[in-house]
């Protein structure tokens, strides 16, 4: 009877794990299932594959289990392994050197649109960046030095950005390089959107 009582209570313990418990096992979390589409190949990419981790541990609410703020009730052996990886991962792949920037600063200033659509080129062109600025990694203060800078690196973006852009785009490029003061990334890419859409629009008019 006492071991029944004793499977039967684990059981019922498990069954009762609400959705904000850690310990909650959705039906799709499976060993099988990747929690992330980003494969980690090394240094190059740590810091993204780390974040998209971590946002998806937090989003199904095991964060804690990497990150030592949480104590799991079976043993804290458990949770010292997940952090102890975690850590280690951190240690041996979170290291950035000169040709690893330098490789996605080329990246970013050789991505061309070539024929694709412009939301596609604007997606990957803003991947790299976010890349970069996950890597540069700038100390974060409230002066003015601060606001100079996010505008400097917003005019560089919007320049990277039209300097990829087709051949066919050169005229609303000029307008746009003209405007006084330079919009934004943002603004220029919704005003070659709308010229995209535009010339489609036509061509299948014509056609």
């Amino acid at each position: 009877m006492a071991g029944d009582d004793d499977g039967s209570s684990s059981v019922t313990l498990v069954n009762k794990l609400d959705f904000g418990d850690p310990l909650y096992l959705h039906a799709r979390d499976t060993t099988g299932t990747a929690l992330v589409s980003i494969k980690l190949k090394g240094t190059e990419n740590y810091s993204v594959w780390s974040r998209a981790m971590l946002l998806t541990l937090n989003t199904k609410n095991k964060k804690g289990f990497i990150d030592g703020t949480y104590e799991l009730y079976l043993g804290q052996i458990f949770s010292n392994n997940y952090v102890i990886v975690w850590q280690e991962l951190k240690e041996t792949y979170d290291k950035i050197d000169g040709s690893i920037t330098f490789n996605l600063h080329k990246q970013i200033n050789s991505l061309t649109q070539g024929g694709s659509s412009v939301s596609e080129y604007y997606h990957k062109l803003n991947t790299l960046w976010k890349q970069f600025d996950a890597l540069v990694k700038l100390p974060k203060c409230v002066c003015t030095a601060n606001a100079d800078f996010v505008k400097h690196n917003n005019v560089m973006k919007f320049m990277q950005f039209l300097m990829g852009l087709d051949e066919v785009y050169q005229p609303i490029r000029s307008n746009l390089l003209m405007t006084d003061p330079l919009p934004n990334v943002k603004t220029a890419f919704a005003v070659i959107s709308r010229e995209e859409s535009h010339r489609n629009f036509s061509g299948h008019t014509v056609g």
